[in-house]
């Protein structure tokens, strides 16, 4: 959960998701569905399926058991160079270098590395190696993981209280909030679509769920044109799933990790439930159990304010 997404943003999803699904084997027989609900507003919904793949994987071929390697677990879906690394050092003790955000600032840090990300990644991962230690490297890793997060800091970073200060040399000759260096960013294209938000007479939401490739796969969605990173989608009435009064309720604007969506937004009430024959009909007091990403809460938020308030609270 906490791969790019923060603390904050987690900890009330984590305690629900474990509460519900406490080991592997739960996780493994749970329904894909439920599975996406829980994780609705985290965003980069690829890791939920992974982790369900991965959990089934785990009971079917390795009994319930994680492997201890590196290289064993990087073959589970989901598990690349950083959380292979991770779960081999803090679970099985083995010296593997853990390389996440903060480890990469400390590093850049600590050897005052110009050559700009991403491709300094190669070095940074060499330099990491060779400073774990074979014993404790679950405690190293996490040590250097705190450091980045709560010294190391990207902005005003707390260089005093360092324990590494007398070695930093970033510190030393430079500026430490000039490392790491960054290429300068892509400029993210701009994709236009529109959604509808049909509202029927007892106050429940059209709802349909989304095709099994490409973005948001398998979430649920409110009807809209089809847009993608590559492509807009209408931003008319003829994208509308059915005849009615339709009103523009605005435009809504959502990141991606490589574009920025704007959705022209459309709502209608008293919508006649016979004209539809695809998708359902969610109780308002019900939507925020639906498996709807950000973006679509968006879109009903811009035409019902109030809709996510109705249990007193906003639900991301």
């Amino acid at each position: 959960m906490l791969q790019q997404t923060t603390v904050e943003a987690v900890k009330a999803y984590f305690l629900k998701f474990t509460k519900t699904w406490p080991t592997v084997d739960a996780l493994a027989a749970a329904d894909d569905d439920d599975i996406m609900r829980a994780w609705a507003g985290l965003g980069y919904y690829s890791r939920a399926r992974n982790l369900k793949k991965c959990a089934e994987l785990v009971v079917s071929e390795h009994d319930g058991l994680f492997p201890a390697s590196a290289a064993e677990l990087k073959k589970l879906p989901g598990i690349g160079d950083y959380t292979s690394a991770a779960i081999a050092a803090i679970a099985f003790n083995q010296p593997e270098a853990v390389v996440d955000g903060n480890v990469e600032r400390v590093v850049t840090r600590l050897y005052a590395i110009t050559t700009a990300l991403p491709q300094a990644k190669p070095q940074i991962r060499e330099l990491t190696e060779a400073i774990t230690p074979v014993d404790r490297p679950g405690d190293f890793a996490q040590a250097m993981m705190d450091l980045g997060a709560t010294i190391c800091t990207p902005k005003r970073p707390a260089c005093a209280l360092c324990p590494l200060n007398d070695f930093c040399l970033a510190l030393k000759d430079h500026d430490p909030e000039h490392f790491p260096v960054k290429a300068p960013k892509k400029e993210r294209p701009v994709r236009l679509g529109a959604a509808f938000v049909a509202e029927a007479d007892d106050g429940s939401i059209l709802l349909r769920k989304r095709t099994e490739k490409g973005l948001l796969q398998n979430m649920a969605e409110v009807p809209g044109s089809v847009w993608n990173s590559r492509m807009d989608g209408s931003t008319d009435l003829s994208a509308a799933p059915f005849h009615a009064n339709w009103r523009n309720a605005g435009i809504i604007t959502h990141i991606f990790t490589h574009f920025e969506l704007h959705l022209t937004v459309y709502h209608t009430t008293s919508a006649d439930k016979r004209q539809v024959n695809d998708g359902w009909w969610s109780a308002a007091e019900m939507l925020a159990e639906e498996a709807l990403p950000t973006v679509m809460k968006k879109a009903i938020a811009a035409a019902l304010p109030d809709i996510f308030k109705i249990k007193g609270k906003f639900r991301r």
